[in-house]
């Protein structure tokens, strides 16, 4: 019924536990520090402002037990038929690179938002690298079939990512649930569709399958697990 714990996925789940623990006892000038914010957030607000290290550091950090908690049975879900795929090398590799990513883009916009006169607001969680997860499980998992809380049906995999793609960005562009950093989800999801791209050698990048194989998961992939999402 759930998918074996697989060892890269493990230390991504223990480093994210440990990090959110240790944010209990960080003070909040280092905390700052850590949290990913827009260039030139320094000039708002002191004690703000964009570092580089910032776009992995936010990454490993949440707000509240329930956002850790879902974020991480995610990638626990996903991440972990993935690593049986790719191995755990290249599936750190392409976590890493869409939550970076992710953060780049989410920097870019607030930067801009921050220049039309908007407070900043910092950023955190791994939900950039989880959504880019998801995505890769609906490329290679796509027929697999769901159980997503509240539709009573069994859905595709495929059809989950559309759903879920469709979502962030009627309410990245509506504005509709703040609070919610959905640039982060929406470069997550683009980030790791670009890279399994260049990994398959497909446009635009290259034609045909040259970089396929197992790592590129170029096959279209059935997975024997049923998963529940909620």
């Amino acid at each position: 019924m759930f998918p074996r714990l697989q060892p890269a996925t493990q230390a991504l789940l223990i480093a994210n536990v440990a990090m959110f623990l240790l944010q209990m006892v960080l003070p909040d000038a280092l905390m700052a520090r850590l949290l990913l914010w827009p260039v030139g957030a320094g000039q708002v607000l002191p004690g703000a402002g964009f570092l580089p290290w910032q776009l992995v550091s936010a990454g490993f950090m949440h707000a509240t037990f329930g956002h850790i908690f879902f974020n991480m049975l995610a990638l626990w879900m996903f991440g972990s038929p993935l690593e049986a795929v790719w191995g755990a090398r290249r599936f750190t590799t392409y976590y890493l690179v869409s939550l970076v990513g992710a953060n780049v883009l989410q920097v870019i916009v607030g930067t801009l938002l921050l220049a039309q006169g908007q407070f900043p607001i910092p950023v955190l969680g791994a939900s950039g690298a989880v959504f880019a997860l998801l995505l890769g499980y609906g490329m290679l998992f796509p027929d697999q079939r769901m159980i997503v809380f509240p539709i009573p049906v069994p859905i595709k995999a495929r059809t989950l990512v559309i759903i879920y793609g469709a979502m962030e960005l009627f309410f990245a562009y509506t504005g509709r649930q703040p609070g919610v950093a959905h640039f982060v989800h929406l470069g997550g999801m683009l980030f790791g569709w670009l890279l399994i791209r260049y990994w398959r050698g497909q446009p635009p990048f290259g034609r045909g399958s040259g970089r396929g194989g197992r790592g590129g998961g170029n096959g279209r992939r059935r997975s024997t697990a049923t998963f529940r999402v909620v």
